[in-house]
């Protein structure tokens, strides 16, 4: 039993939206914003040009051809033009076949690759980011925003805009048709045409308010499940299936009623627009028949007309709907574009260094840090000094602002006041990425991949050969497990490693730490989530990772920092005391007050400390 200070854990709290709706923006500025994600396949775009422009065309010979043989063989009963009329017909059949396979691929390719590359650039943008948008986000918002919502982009910048050419090239060729057949009749046909485009604009307002509800909702889904699913073992023991059944229902339910609104919108547009066909159509065919008795009109002609009549009040149906299916797809692009606007608040001056090589020496002077939206410091007026091989232990109570010190050290955030010093560097002064190739960190969970555990390792350095890989594990004390594992290094650990044990996870993440080699490293109470066992087993390794680095040990136990070369004492964000071991128990303050609590228990999973000493290489 080892002697830790309490601590309680944060409560489920959610406020009146999971997530919540991303700032409205116009059709213009979306368009504006996500065309330029289609230049690298513009140019794909004009090949499919001329099967946009040729189709409707052939789909009008077709349909011609449906007058002529009325007219020149079943009026006149006339056998001989048949053949022509036939052969006619089946080679613009096969050709039309032959460019509706040409566009539909041609489309998906384009399409496809849009989605795949704004994809794949949203989601570096996102790894860009600072780790406030994280924790300030729920991750399934961020995965739904990353899937369903970037494919919905694509019918609005690429495919809707071939829709809408092949709808226009449709409705000119038709109603040139009809205009060459009989203008008077054409002019009839065309009164209530307006009506198949200003009746869906009346519903798309409705439309679009249910679309960005239904994006909205969609992300709080994927965030419950992923929530629910990622704490199953809590769920569980505190019987709580039901309480996450409701949680997940009340989402879905708000999805549904989103949906609902759009159906109601899109279900009353249906009849409205039919309801125009019919009167259209009526008045054509009464004007047509009397056209007809007067002989103004051959049958051949009335028929092909009403013919492209039909085929012409499609296109511009499709166009109203294709309207409500933009102002749909809009409501995903700004949830994209929400997601491009963040910056990250942390982020490299344009003279920033490189730091080639980091001796360990780390200075926090008079640093002072509140959390972004936080009413209070997290840290105030902080200082102390760390030389290189040396180790700093921070102790004190859950919020004392132990592992704040710790993310502003890998610049996760930068100091509300003061400085912090790497050799002599402010940090601020230094590219993030070089400093943080000079940290490697132990966390009190031991994070892992779905991969292998040879991917795993090297996750620490992944220029790393097998054999430092090897070397690594075996300085990890972990080689041995590692060999008796089905596949061996090949042997995949699966999501977040539960194919092993929680020693075995600790192991291969000191070997990870192990192979980046980094002068500083940062253990956040890696023992802590460990059985006696398992916690003792891996001392010996974090011994060997210690050596000759400047180690910050975060601990709640004050049996594992004895031997440390300073310890500092937290609360409430500020050092209340500082000093070694047993200059902190001579003084009778608080460490004493605490340590003396803890002296009767088991102290056997004591980290060892090594004082300052040359930067320890792994031994070929």
């Amino acid at each position: 039993m080892t002697c830790r200070q309490t601590s309680t854990g944060p409560r489920h709290t959610s406020g009146p939206h999971i997530v919540e709706s991303a700032p409205p923006l116009s059709l213009r500025e979306i368009f504006t914003r996500f065309w330029p994600y289609a230049k690298p396949y513009r140019w794909f775009l004009w090949l499919t040009l001329p099967f946009i422009v040729v189709a409707p065309a052939i789909d009008t010979a077709r349909i011609w051809l449906f007058k002529v043989i009325v007219d020149e063989v079943l009026v006149p009963r006339d056998f001989g033009p048949f053949w022509w009329i036939a052969l006619s017909y089946v080679g613009l059949t096969l050709l039309a076949g032959a460019i509706g396979y040409g566009d539909r691929y041609l489309a998906s390719w384009v399409g496809g690759k849009f989605i795949l590359s704004l994809r794949t650039r949203l989601f570096s943008h996102l790894q860009g980011l600072s780790l406030d948008f994280f924790e300030r986000r729920p991750l399934g918002d961020m995965i739904s925003r990353l899937t369903s919502d970037v494919a919905a982009i694509e019918s609005f910048v690429l495919s809707g805009i071939g829709d809408a050419l092949a709808y226009i090239l449709r409705i000119v060729y038709f109603a040139g048709a009809l205009l060459y057949i009989q203008w008077e009749l054409a002019l009839v046909s065309l009164i209530v045409a307006p009506l198949f485009w200003f009746v869906p604009q009346h519903f798309a307002r409705v439309i679009r308010r249910a679309s960005r509800e239904r994006r909205r909702r969609s992300g709080s889904i994927s965030s419950v499940a992923e929530e629910s699913f990622s704490n199953a073992a809590l769920v569980q023991a505190y019987n709580r299936q039901d309480a996450e059944t409701d949680r997940f229902e009340r989402e879905n339910l708000g999805n549904f009623e989103a949906h609902m609104m759009s159906t109601r919108a899109r279900a009353l547009l249906s009849p409205l627009v039919s309801l125009a066909g019919v009167i259209s159509g009526l008045m054509v065919i009464g004007a047509g028949v009397w056209m007809l008795s007067k002989g103004r009109l051959s049958l051949g002609e009335l028929l092909v007309f009403l013919t492209y009549l039909g085929g012409l009040y499609g296109p511009i149906r499709g166009l109203g709907r294709l309207s409500t299916s933009i102002y749909a797809a809009s409501a995903a692009a700004e949830r994209i574009a929400e997601f491009q606007d963040e910056k990250p608040s942390v982020y490299d001056r344009p003279d920033a260094l490189s730091l080639r090589h980091a001796h360990g020496l780390i200075e926090f002077e008079n640093v002072s840090f509140r959390y972004p939206h936080s009413p209070q410091n997290a840290l105030t007026d902080v200082t102390f000094r760390v030389e290189p091989g040396e180790t700093l232990a921070l102790v004190g109570p859950s919020g004392a602002g132990k592992s704040t010190i710790f993310k502003l050290l890998l610049r996760f955030y930068d100091p509300t006041a003061g400085a912090i010093r790497l050799d002599g560097h402010d940090l601020r002064n230094l590219r993030v990425h070089a400093l943080r190739e000079h940290i490697a960190v132990l966390l009190q969970e031991a994070l892992v991949f779905d991969a292998t555990v040879r991917e795993n390792i090297a996750y620490g350095r992944p220029n790393a050969t097998d054999d430092e890989i090897v070397r690594a594990a075996k300085a990890a004390d972990a080689h041995e497990f590692i060999a008796g594992l089905p596949n061996g290094y090949e042997t995949v650990v699966g999501q977040k490693g539960r194919r092993l044990s929680g020693g075995q996870r600790q192991r291969i993440a000191i070997a990870r730490a192990m192979i980046r080699d980094a002068p500083i490293l940062i253990l956040d109470e890696p023992t802590s989530d460990l059985d006696p066992e398992s916690g003792h087993r891996v001392l010996e390794p974090l011994r060997r990772l210690m050596s000759g680095r400047t180690t910050i040990i975060i601990s709640h136990n004050l049996m594992t920092v004895r031997e440390a070369t300073a310890i500092l004492v937290l609360k409430e964000g500020r050092v209340i005391e500082e000093g070694a071991h047993a200059d902190l128990v001579t003084r009778g303050g608080t460490y004493a007050a605490l340590y003396r609590l803890c002296q009767d228990h088991d102290a056997a999973s004591t980290i060892p400390v090594s004082g300052p000493g040359p930067h320890q290489k792994l031994a070929p």
